[in-house]
């Protein structure tokens, strides 16, 4: 079993999830490779105290990455788009700079 700790790696703050955060209602989340959808959902709420709609889940794959004559791979990754309930209240995050 998973803390919420290693199940939700860091929120994504990108221009297309601040705007999916404004009109639907849906944040983005690097969450661990194996982590399934009920335990991202249970983190989430447990992490954030809000209720949990709905939870989609995209691998992506690593990119190849080159220096010179070298390359290398960057490691797969997963994705987690979190839909809240209608009546709760938005999640904000602040990126250090």
């Amino acid at each position: 079993m998973k803390t919420m700790f290693e199940v939700i790696r860091r929120p994504l703050v990108t221009e297309k999830t601040t705007v999916q955060k404004e009109t639907i209602r849906t944040l983005a989340f690097e969450v661990h490779r194996d982590a399934t959808k009920p335990e991202i959902k249970k983190a989430v709420e447990k992490l954030f105290s809000v209720k949990v709609d709905q939870v989609r889940v995209a691998n992506m794959p690593g990119k190849l990455r080159r220096q010179g004559r070298y390359q290398g791979h960057r490691p797969d990754w997963k994705k987690a788009y979190v839909l809240l309930k209608e009546g709760e209240k938005m999640i904000e995050f602040h990126e250090a700079i």
